[in-house]
């Protein structure tokens, strides 16, 4: 199926935002390097911010829909694909494309909680939090909910470590702590 010009205009932002940030990109340069009009624009979304929560949707959906397909090749198990996080990350750290997390990004660019932007940044991390959780219980692990909770501490520190240290050892240093989570007894 051909994109629609809007499919378009999302992707387009998409890269543009992830590139430069959100209030840093106005609708003039939206335009210049999109190569949509301005009219044409606003025909798809009312304002910027239409088209910031458009980008996090597609964001959200092609970044979980890559990260569970890369875990679920790169391991069998429940408990295998919950330390297979780490190496997929490892594995978008090492591309040449990442620039850290797009919706981290979102939240300190809207601090507000009740800002749709922001509220769209927390459920991207909820899902994610969720996907592991089912894992856990998946695998039989004890507190899937607390291990969740805890994994997904150890995937956020990883993202922010390796995009604002450039630490090339993030995504095993999590790994091995994550570890040591499962094995540890859990009361």
């Amino acid at each position: 199926m051909r994109p629609t010009k809007r499919d378009e205009l999302v992707e387009k932002a998409l890269a543009i935002f992830y590139q430069n940030g959100f209030h840093a990109t106005g609708m003039d340069r939206l335009v210049a390097d999109t190569g949509i009009s301005k009219t044409s624009m606003y025909k798809h979304f009312r304002t910027k911010e239409d088209l910031i929560l458009a980008a996090l949707t597609l964001r959200d959906k092609l970044f979980r829909d890559w990260l569970v397909q890369r875990i679920e090749e790169a391991a069998a198990t429940p408990r295998e694909r919950i330390l297979a996080l780490f190496d997929v990350l490892g594995e978008w750290f090492a591309s040449a494309d990442f620039r850290g997390c797009m919706f981290i990004k979102a939240s300190a660019e809207f601090q507000n909680h009740n800002h749709p932007v922001r509220q769209q940044s927390a459920e991207h991390k909820q899902l994610i939090q969720k996907y592991i959780q089912k894992l856990a219980e998946q695998a039989g692990l004890p507190q899937p909910v607390n291990l969740a909770r805890q994994i997904i501490i150890l995937k956020e520190g990883a993202i922010v470590a390796t995009h604002v240290s450039g630490s090339k050892t993030a995504a095993s240093d999590a790994k091995e702590a994550a570890e040591q989570l499962l094995s540890s007894p859990r009361s």
